[in-house]
């Protein structure tokens, strides 16, 4: 049995630019904050095959790449506190992302006579960087008031709602049998909810905390389980695994809530390491191969693309955010909300790499989305500070900034 096709300076050259990352990220955060996603993707635009030719995606690159998408979707899915966001938050940014949903479909109409390939087209600006301005929130100390949580569940449902939409749409299944699957699929989430709830065996904690620090590690295999279990039980129904992936970090969340919290912090550290510091850089690195730089840098009309799209952010995703925001907000904060609401890189990078995947997105409207979504996340929190007259303070030693700026 002949084995995958493997190119040895690709497997040093991709994790060389997730270490150089980060420390590019501290060098310029005297001037200015850049999350370090931005330079994982550039990073991977140079060592790929339209500059340097360093390095391309092989078998082995794409399989850790898949791995780390799913990664990026259960850490996303694992910091939503729902039980938190319940009542007006979520239902206030419910509608808005609707809002958002009907104008962006609308967009990809005019723009595409195809009705699956506008939808698609739009669906990209209906994506909120919940990872990217999570982190600046608990920084300023904004995260436990009434604008915290509205902003939170803001980026919540501009998570969890466009991967439900990419579930439905790349089904390719009538509309009746799409919500058969996903009835399904919420039925099995259902049960694994129910199930995370409950009151764990004593020995089960004992277990944890014997093995938490041992070769054992009973809880971070647990958590991959459930991971895995979410995601094939996805793909068996035929949906998205993002779905899955996303799912299943609600469920981990649940699952190790009853954990003591000292025990908790280790286990979240753990898969914060396996995430942040392995898997999901390698997927942002080989975006940034696969990124179509000289189709946006050949037609000057495409590079066009870029600041209107990056408009199309503020109309579509942010006013709705800010328009349907609560009363109490002031003038200011609403346009704050605005602002990080309009925040979209990962989601963005995903769901145009499906699309052009699937013939339903040029790579050259591909390459301009993800360059808004590039400078979505440099320009939109940093106004969105200065607008609300906050700036965030750094993270102490302590805190794992990778975390903070890997989305």
């Amino acid at each position: 049995m002949s084995s995958p096709a493997v190119d040895p300076q690709s497997l040093v050259v991709i994790p060389a630019c997730a270490v150089a990352a980060p420390l590019l990220a501290d060098r310029v955060l005297r001037w200015l904050a850049v999350p370090t996603v931005v330079f994982e993707i550039v990073l991977g635009v140079v060592i790929g095959p339209d500059v340097l030719g360093w390095a391309k995606p092989d078998d082995v690159i794409a399989a850790l790449s898949d791995f780390g998408l799913a990664m990026l979707m259960f850490l996303a899915g694992y910091e939503i506190d729902f039980a938190r966001l319940r009542g007006g938050p979520l239902g206030r940014a419910l509608t808005a992302w609707l809002v958002t949903l009907a104008a962006a479909l609308g967009f990809g109409a005019l723009v595409n006579p195809d009705p699956l390939d506008g939808a698609f087209a739009g669906l990209v600006l209906t994506t909120t960087a919940l990872g990217t301005i999570l982190p600046i929130l608990r920084d300023s100390g904004d995260l436990p008031t009434p604008f915290g949580a509205m902003t939170m569940a803001t980026g919540a449902v501009g998570e969890f709602g466009p991967i439900i939409a990419i579930a439905v749409l790349l089904s390719g299944n009538s509309p009746l049998r799409s919500a058969v699957i996903l009835s399904a699929f919420a039925l099995i989430t259902l049960i694994a909810l129910g199930y995370a709830r409950r009151p764990r065996p004593e020995w089960v904690t004992r277990l944890i905390r014997r093995t938490l620090r041992t070769s054992g590690q009973f809880a971070v295999r647990l958590v991959f389980l459930v991971l895995t279990a979410m995601v094939a039980a996805a793909i068996w129904l035929d949906l998205d695994m993002l779905l899955g992936a996303f799912t299943a970090g609600i469920i981990a969340k649940l699952l190790l809530a009853g954990v003591p919290e000292a025990q908790e912090e280790v286990i979240e550290a753990k898969l914060e390491g396996v995430g942040f510091g392995f898997l999901v850089p390698i997927f942002f690195v080989v975006s940034g191969m696969n990124f179509d730089l000289r189709a946006l840098l050949d037609d000057p009309g495409t590079l066009l693309l870029v600041p209107l799209f990056l408009l199309l952010f503020v109309l579509a995703r942010g006013v709705p955010a800010a328009l349907l925001a609560p009363a109490g907000l002031r003038a200011r904060e609403r346009a704050a909300l605005g602002l990080y609401g309009a925040t979209a890189l990962p989601l963005v990078v995903v769901i145009t790499g499906i699309e052009v995947d699937a013939g339903h997105l040029h790579t050259s409207t591909a390459a301009a989305l993800v360059g808004a979504g590039m400078l979505s996340v440099l320009l939109f929190p940093l106004l969105a500070q200065r607008v609300r007259g906050t700036t965030a303070a750094p993270a102490a030693p302590d805190e794992p900034r990778v975390r903070a700026e890997s989305w």
